[in-house]
């Protein structure tokens, strides 16, 4: 669509049937994280971001999984991604560690109980059984689909 911004096309679509949902989310590129150029071109609405560091073989390790609301993911990130203001000290040991190569994505969402679905679903994954967050409620089973694109932003 002309004008638009293309982190617009990262994010989350939803679908019900029965009494499941359906999530498709569609991440942004990984970009490597700087405080200048999260604070200029990350959005500010709210969505899901996830962290990795990229280490000596050059595979990306994620580190963090994160919702936002107030802020957007322009204030999480900016939080998680700069070791001045994170206070978590394994992010903080992390991001210490692998200055150079901390990469985040993200995916954008207008609804809570929506991100709150993706999260518990992305959470089950990582930790099966864990009960890290709690799901919306709505739905008896929960189907996700991720679409990643290939490329890997400001390498």
């Amino acid at each position: 669509m002309p004008g638009s911004s293309p982190s617009r096309d990262w994010n989350i679509r939803s679908s019900e049937k029965d009494d499941d949902g359906f999530f498709e989310v569609r991440w942004s590129p990984f970009i490597r994280a700087d405080k200048y150029r999260i604070t200029s071109s990350a959005p500010a609405l709210g969505g899901i971001v996830e962290l990795y560091w990229r280490d000596l073989a050059g595979a990306l390790n994620q580190f963090g999984l994160q919702r936002s609301w107030y802020g957007g993911v322009r204030a999480t990130l900016r939080e998680r991604c700069d070791p001045e203001l994170e206070r978590d000290p394994r992010r903080l040991a992390i991001l210490e560690a692998h200055k150079n190569e901390i990469y985040y994505r993200y995916t954008l969402s207008e609804s809570s109980a929506d991100m709150d679905d993706v999260m518990y679903f992305l959470m089950e994954t990582l930790f099966p059984g864990a009960d890290a967050v709690a799901h919306s409620g709505r739905y008896q089973h929960i189907h996700l689909r991720e679409i990643e694109p290939e490329e890997l932003l400001h390498k």
